[in-house]
């Protein structure tokens, strides 16, 4: 009995030793998110063999973290980024009804299988998909469209590449601390769109949701040479929010990659 009731306390002592430690663990983690000092980040080593840029700023302080400011600083073609602001567009002058506005695929085979059938504005923003998106410009025209991109002053506000392909590995560049600043817009919908059509593109800009988490993002890339690559969007983080840009010389998908990367190495994205 005696031996029983020795291994009753060892068990329950361990199982104490076991919760401290987790609990020190977790404790650990919050307070690095809440303390997280964006001006001291260090990122270099996600760039050791990538020729890239990243932003990363505080929604609530304003600090910015920005890792080559050079490239930081160069207007590049948006690529499929642009899909963000084109659906706002689309959605304000009603070229679309909403993110469940379905496009029929005309047949035409493209190199991605999930872009060979019907999308909605939400499902050919999750897969990236060109042709719905090219076939929405058109329907906003020429002239509302150059208005609207006038309008909300993103990048070269450049659109004479033609309407239904000015963003792709043409005429429209913007920089990614311009891209920085119209996701942090976008964030706080302080962009000169109505509340629920801002409220709709954020939620079709949802990727992941955690336990204390939940990232926002679009990614971007030059099809013509898979040489430049973005990833823009925010993350939520319990009671903080931080906007992301990253820009490489390489994929959309690398580039989400890298970002992901980071935000786990600041415990902003938690398992």
């Amino acid at each position: 009995m005696r031996k029983l009731m020795y291994l009753s306390i060892f068990l329950l002592f361990i199982g104490i030793i076991g919760f401290t430690a987790q609990a020190q663990a977790l404790s650990k983690e919050v307070t690095s998110r809440e303390k997280l000092n964006v001006k001291k980040s260090d990122v270099a080593e996600s760039f050791s063999d990538q020729n890239g840029t990243f932003i990363l700023r505080d929604v609530k302080t304003g600090k910015t973290f920005v890792y080559n400011k050079e490239r930081a600083n160069t207007r590049q073609t948006p690529e499929s980024t642009f899909k963000v602001p084109n659906a706002l567009i689309g959605l304000q002058v009603k070229a679309v009804r909403d993110e469940y506005d379905v496009k029929q695929w005309d047949g035409v085979k493209w190199e991605f299988d999930t872009w060979n059938r019907d999308h909605t504005l939400g499902s050919a923003m999750r897969e990236s998909v060109i042709w719905y998106y090219q076939a929405m410009a058109r329907d906003i025209g020429e002239q509302r469209m150059r208005d609207w991109v006038q309008k909300i002053s993103y990048g070269n506000e450049d659109i004479s590449g033609g309407i239904d392909h000015f963003w792709l590995s043409s005429s429209l560049k913007i920089s990614p601390l311009e891209q920085a600043n119209f996701m942090e817009k976008l964030y706080k919908e302080e962009l000169p769109f109505d509340k629920p059509v801002m409220k709709t593109v954020k939620r079709m800009m949802i990727l992941e949701e955690g336990e204390h988490y939940t990232l926002y993002g679009k990614t971007g890339t030059r099809l013509s040479d898979l040489g430049l690559g973005w990833f823009v969007g925010f993350i939520k983080v319990d009671n903080r929010s931080y906007v992301f840009v990253t820009n490489i010389d390489n994929t959309g998908t690398k580039a989400k990659n890298i970002t992901k990367d980071i935000l786990k190495k600041y415990h902003l994205i938690t398992e």
